[in-house]
């Protein structure tokens, strides 16, 4: 036989003269007026739009990853870049080779398909086909130029030893490519800037062309995973900024964080950064929350975020410069 009580059938209306209130202003607050925006007059300088930002959220996280990066560059520690395919077709790579011409990014990370589209852009001045338009007829990602340069490069790679992003840009350098100027794989081989690629087999189009030999990309892109490693122990008190690679590099970061550590590097106050359009699982796992000291999150179009970001990171290195005179 159940005991229980009966619940209560009809509930008389709670007396609310028993609840204790207090002073709204001896109640603890998130928001307050002093991180409200402001608003700047038309024509403002960069400086005064990024200051009259209010001070949450998206906004907070720009200016506190600006200062960061700003920092590491001050002292002399890494600043890294890893980038998918979209920022360069979102036509990016003007704004990051400005950070690499003014020495704040100090090494690039590319997946398979942002050095093809890298590539691409330095060759013939165009690149992203449309997809649906090929498939039906088995041409899409048949582009021959592009399957045989990468081919070659991997055998290079293999052959010399030197990656497969540094074998990409010095063949486009001594090739005078016509656009090289917009190139992120040639301005790294220009400067002997770490630029890395990495490959997973069966995903870029390039892996589909008659010349192209799994033991050459194997080999090419293990060397350029290695350099990553190498990259990445020497960051402690640097910075990583994932830009739109959803889960191929945030993989390599963590597995060349763990290598780092395993070998020695402890690589503990690092700053870490992922900007993309929409939020995912290993980005904000791999790259936001688990091995840095400090991560920001920022959603967003990259064609918007990543010029904002730039123009936040130099207006840090202006106040940075500006305190110090």
């Amino acid at each position: 036989m159940d005991d229980s009580p009966e619940p209560a059938r009809d509930a008389a209306p709670f007396d609310l003269e028993a609840v204790a209130t207090r002073s709204l202003g001896d109640r603890p607050s998130i928001v307050s007026v002093e991180r409200f925006g402001s608003v700047p007059p038309l024509g403002a300088a960069v400086g005064a739009f990024l200051d009259s930002l209010p001070d949450f959220l998206a906004a907070r996280q720009l200016r506190a990853l600006a200062a960061h990066v700003a920092r590491a560059h001050r002292d002399g520690r890494g600043v890294a870049v890893a980038m998918g395919g979209h920022v360069v077709k979102t036509g990016c790579a003007p704004t990051l080779l400005d950070l690499v011409r003014r020495g704040v990014v100090t090494s690039l990370h590319l997946a398979g398909s942002t050095a093809i589209h890298d590539w691409e852009v330095a060759v013939v001045g165009h690149t992203s086909e449309d997809v649906s338009a090929g498939l039906g007829a088995g041409e899409y990602g048949m582009s021959d130029e592009t399957g045989r340069a990468f081919a070659a490069a991997a055998a290079r790679s293999r052959r010399e030893g030197i990656g497969l992003g540094r074998a990409l840009g010095l063949g486009l350098l001594e090739d005078a490519a016509p656009h090289a100027g917009v190139s992120l794989l040639a301005e790294a081989a220009r400067r002997r800037l770490p630029c890395t690629v990495h490959v997973a087999v069966g995903t870029d189009t390039v892996h589909m062309h008659p010349a192209a030999d799994g033991a050459d990309l194997g080999a090419a892109t293990q060397t350029d995973f290695r350099i990553a490693c190498t990259v990445i122990s020497r960051l402690d008190h640097g910075v990583w900024m994932n830009l739109g690679s959803a889960v191929i590099l945030p993989e390599v970061f963590l597995k060349a964080i763990s290598v780092a550590r395993n070998t020695g590097h402890p690589v503990d106050d690092l700053t870490t950064a992922n900007f993309d359009m929409l939020r995912h699982y290993r980005t904000l796992t791999n790259v936001v929350k688990r091995p840095p000291a400090r991560g920001y999150d920022v959603a967003g179009h990259h064609e918007i975020m990543i010029p904002l970001l730039r123009l936040a990171i130099l207006h840090a290195l202006a106040q940075a410069e500006e305190a110090s005179s």
